[in-house]
């Protein structure tokens, strides 16, 4: 079967910046930064942003684009004869179906907030009394899966390139309007201060090594690294362009949704008296209370939750991409096919995550007060992004792998940035310390109190 192609450049920018751009940016990305300092977070994470992500992105890029299959098969196609590495691709497909067996429940609850925004019940919204009833959960899970799964079914240019174009287009146009009226609302000096001017002495009181640790851990999980979900659309594209530009451009586009979601929140935060650093309550708890105590609080508020739930619904496509075109290599089903069978499957493998905060609300995995969400969460963001990420570095660095000298001809086959060969060091010896290092602390701040407690 010929590998389908995307109709134009553009849309795989905005495909790729869609799978990137999601909660990372709209909901991790601000309350991350608010609880880590502010401007001096910001600072860091950018810093990262270049050292890191853009790296490990174009990895994934030439991986897809000379292997042309899913995931699944990447490694096998492109390791030598009597190597292992493709196991890792059956790695790549369990991360994704992972990721989203939470990410679909969050969406859900992002297009949950803009129907109640838009019907003008935004002042009963209570974040606690949604996700305690499964009926809404539910019903709201199946609306993102079979709307994607739908969109999906329709071949890649009709149906995902087409939907993504639009989509994108109308979420960075509503994010500049929300910024603008966040920026002029009276007040927001201070939270605009507070974002984008660094500060040693709050970073200090965070604690230097943690948000150093935060912003490198962020930008793997903005762009969505290690699990194929980039790696697909690189198989999708002809070899009219090098790929660290293509990676510089995504990266961008990322950055700007991530920067603006901090111009729309925090000014509005410090306007309204509310402490920025309110973690991942942020957005379901303090943004609503803000826009019901505004003029036109309804409408901001509307525009607001479409624009997130836009956000999160790029990525939904992006990575259910990813998992059908998976399914399609391995069964040989169309993907009309395939996306039928999907649309149960997922919906099945996300209630676990809906069911934890009320009928399995018991089970708390990380202690009192943890869920399945956190569970999941923490194996995507600490297991399968960080390692997957090593994964793909190790084997476009490593004779026993793919090797330097192919992923540098295939990053660098068209026009545009190449590759540069100067790097070669860092990327095959201190990229990998590094990457191993997220993964440890990761660990550490989950269990290190326990560990440390067996030793007293």
């Amino acid at each position: 079967m010929k590998r389908e192609q995307l109709g134009s450049r553009m849309g795989f920018i905005m495909l790729s910046a869609g799978c990137a751009i999601g909660c990372g940016n709209v909901w991790k990305f601000p309350w991350m930064c608010g609880q880590n300092g502010g401007g001096s977070f910001m600072l860091v994470y950018l810093l990262c942003l270049i050292i890191l992500g853009i790296p490990a992105l174009t990895m994934e890029f030439s991986i897809g684009r000379a292997a042309q299959t899913s995931p699944l098969y990447m490694y096998r196609k492109l390791e030598k004869p009597g190597q292992k590495w493709d196991i890792f691709g059956w790695f790549c497909l369990v991360g994704n179906i992972a990721l989203m067996a939470f990410y679909t429940v969050v969406c859900g609850w992002l297009i949950y907030y803009f129907y109640k925004f838009v019907i003008g019940q935004n002042q009963s919204l209570g974040f606690v009394s949604m996700i305690s009833d499964p009926t809404v959960n539910v019903t709201f899970l199946f609306v993102t899966v079979a709307v994607a799964f739908v969109i999906l079914s329709f071949h890649l240019q009709g149906g995902l390139e087409r939907v993504t174009k639009v989509m994108m287009i109308i979420l960075l146009a509503i994010m500049v309007i929300l910024a603008i009226n966040s920026i002029v609302t009276e007040g927001s000096g201070e939270g605009l201060r507070f974002y984008l001017i660094p500060d040693l002495g709050r970073m200090q009181e965070c604690g230097i090594a943690n948000v150093i640790v935060a912003a490198m851990n962020q930008a793997f999980f903005t762009l969505s690294l290690g699990i194929g979900a980039m790696a697909i659309f690189g198989s999708y594209i002809g070899k009219g362009r090098a790929l660290l530009g293509e990676a510089v451009n995504v990266a961008i586009l990322d950055t700007f949704v991530a920067f603006t979601a901090g111009l729309i929140i925090f000014p509005a935060c410090f306007a309204f008296g509310v402490a920025p650093d309110s973690g991942p309550n942020l957005i379901f708890v303090t943004l609503p209370n803000i826009f019901n105590h505004m003029a036109l609080g309804r409408l901001w508020g509307s525009l607001f939750f479409v624009f997130m739930a836009f956000a999160a619904f790029s990525t939904v496509l992006a990575v259910f991409e990813n998992i059908m075109s998976c399914c399609m290599d391995l069964t040989g089903w169309s993907r009309k096919k395939t996306a039928a069978i999907n649309i149960v499957l997922m919906i099945l493998l996300s209630l676990p995550c809906v069911l934890g905060f009320n009928v399995w609300s018991g089970f708390q995995p990380f202690g009192a007060g943890s869920n399945v969400l956190d569970l999941e969460d923490f194996l995507v963001s600490n297991i399968w992004l960080p390692l997957g990420s090593l994964v793909y570095l190790l084997f476009c660095t490593s004779r026993c792998g793919w090797g330097w000298k192919n992923f540098t001809e295939e990053a660098n086959t068209g026009a545009g940035l190449r590759f540069p060969e100067k790097v070669r060091f860092y990327v095959t010896w201190i990229l990998p310390f590094i990457m191993v290092l997220i993964f440890i602390v990761g660990y550490w701040n989950r269990f290190g109190s326990a560990i440390m407690g067996l030793f007293r």
